[in-house]
């Protein structure tokens, strides 16, 4: 049992110390539906569109 209690409690501080960091510094996850930069939502209708509009403003 402690040492149950020993690896949440850990891990319980990670995550804290995770959240805490990212408050702080106020970074947002890249990768997550459709790539860094991306402000897409994560439908897959809504991606194809959004991944359209995004060829279409990188062609010559």
């Amino acid at each position: 049992m402690q040492t149950f209690l020993a690896t949440f409690l850990l891990f319980a501080a990670i995550m804290a110390a995770m959240a805490i960091g990212v408050m702080v510094h106020g970074r947002r996850l890249k990768g997550s539906c459709g790539g860094p930069g991306a402000d897409c939502p994560c439908d897959e209708a809504a991606r194809e569109t959004c991944e359209l509009k995004r060829k279409a403003g990188s062609a010559p």
